[in-house]
């Protein structure tokens, strides 16, 4: 399986990975070998389309000079294309939408793959989640592992599809998320991070209001786990018993991420956004006084339709005043679907880059500050395993460090054997570069 997009998307992956080898199929790295071969796609933006089509097309010259007999697109290209991709791509065998997950295994075909017909979802209100039982093939290292407790989106913020591809807000019980948690730490997980497209909303719609609270607040007694990460917190939902649960549970990381997309009430309006940026301000103020020492990352997205000069500066007058621990920036994609794609995309690429660019350098220029004033300081670092730059250093993260979107931390004089993957150890901060960290270890923390 060749698995594409954000964490949610490899939790599908890896949920069809478990079925198809609870059904008798073995799983192979090796795609040259493979004779069932799935891409599981992304289709939020212009980037993630092509990067999807070049894999679909990559493994289908596999068919040529491979073993594969059958290749299955799944994913949000799936759901979002499904009519064109049969017509316009003939070498795929069968196209599943976000939807779909449990026909993977009818999908793939039995003894002889090329045997299974072609497929026919048409669903009105997609409705499938995934339960605490069902098989699970972890993709991520050993120690590590995502969990959606979500589906779908109930927003309908001017750029994005997702609602269109994943349908409405569906939270899974908070009792099969718990026994999902406890299945996954009896295997060694250490650390467990939980997304959906609004982590926050978690339980409204089903009525359970600060249900996220609840989740968290039961999770944390899940002896055997050392962290519990939240991803993608909507800023209109976060409610005062949710901070009071990460600022009281010792397993819940004190990190808050909080995509933004702007800071601008005149473009946060066209993006259908409920937020303002006094609103934005105020909240970030209650989390930096509810979490001490708090790690705040946000998103933003600059040359949405009509962004101009005078708007842009107020985005970097906000970044430069709030001093975020982590950002990203994404130019706009004009998505047909969306709001927004139903307009003019008038801001130039040229000048939607040249943007990216400026507040990246600015934001840079306060990690770097952020950074230099970390030197001497005592942190807790999860172990993840040698360095891909370096085979002979150890690497890991601190609390503030998400896996594979924030920096990292090196750790010097560390014994390997010693420092396992998923151990905390305890350490002095003796370098700071951009978002990395340089980290000397002292000792094995209280969760080794």
């Amino acid at each position: 399986m060749v698995s594409l997009g954000c964490p949610k998307t490899r939790v599908d992956s890896e949920v069809m990975l478990g079925r198809a080898e609870h059904a008798g199929h073995t799983i192979t790295a090796d795609a040259s070998e493979a004779e069932v071969l799935i891409v599981n796609t992304c289709a939020f933006i212009d980037s993630a389309k092509q990067e999807s089509i070049d894999a679909i097309l990559e493994m289908a010259q596999h068919k040529k000079d491979g073993a594969c007999r059958r290749l299955i697109v799944t994913g949000c290209l799936g759901e979002r294309f499904r009519e064109q991709l049969r017509r316009e791509l003939p070498e795929v065998d069968e196209v599943l939408g976000t939807n779909d997950v449990p026909a993977i295994v009818e999908a793939i075909g039995g003894d002889t793959p090329t045997a299974a017909t072609p497929l026919r979802f048409h669903r009105s209100r997609p409705a499938y989640l995934y339960g605490a039982e069902t098989p699970r093939r972890l993709t991520t290292s050993p120690h590590l592992a995502y969990v959606k407790i979500a589906e779908g989106c109930n927003y309908k913020c001017a750029f994005c599809i997702i609602p269109r591809l994943r349908g409405p807000y569906r939270s899974r019980p908070r009792a099969l998320v718990v026994q999902e948690a406890r299945d996954l730490a009896a295997r060694g997980v250490r650390e467990l991070v939980l997304v959906s497209q609004d982590t926050t909303f978690y339980g409204v719609d089903r009525g359970e209001r600060d249900e996220l609270a609840a989740l968290l607040r039961e999770l944390d007694a899940v002896e055997s786990l050392a962290r519990i990460r939240l991803l993608y917190l909507y800023p209109t939902t976060i409610t005062r018993p949710t901070l009071h649960a990460i600022r009281e549970c010792r397993r819940v990381c004190r990190y808050v991420d909080l995509p933004l997309q702007h800071a601008a009430n005149s473009v946060l309006s066209r993006m259908r956004r409920p937020g303002t940026r006094a609103g934005y301000e105020r909240l970030i103020e209650r989390i930096r006084r509810e979490i001490p020492g708090v790690t705040l990352r946000t998103s933003f997205i600059v040359g949405f339709p009509g962004e101009t000069d005078a708007e842009f500066d107020e985005l970097c007058r906000f970044v430069a005043g709030q001093r975020f621990d982590n950002v990203g920036v994404f130019t706009y994609s004009h998505e047909e679907g969306t709001a927004a794609g139903r307009g003019e995309d008038d801001v130039p690429a040229s000048v939607k880059q040249q943007r990216r660019s400026h507040l990246m350098a600015l934001q840079q220029e306060v990690a770097r500050q952020a950074g230099r004033a970390q030197l001497g300081r005592e942190v807790e670092v999860m172990v993840d395993g040698p360095s891909a730059e370096h085979p002979l250093v150890l690497v890991g993260r601190t609390e503030g460090q998400a896996p594979e979107i924030d920096g990292v931390t090196y750790l010097t004089e560390a014994d390997p054997d010693a420092c396992r993957p998923g151990l905390i150890v305890r350490g002095i901060v003796e370098d700071a570069k951009g978002y990395d960290l340089v980290v000397r270890p002292l000792s094995a923390s209280k969760f080794a």
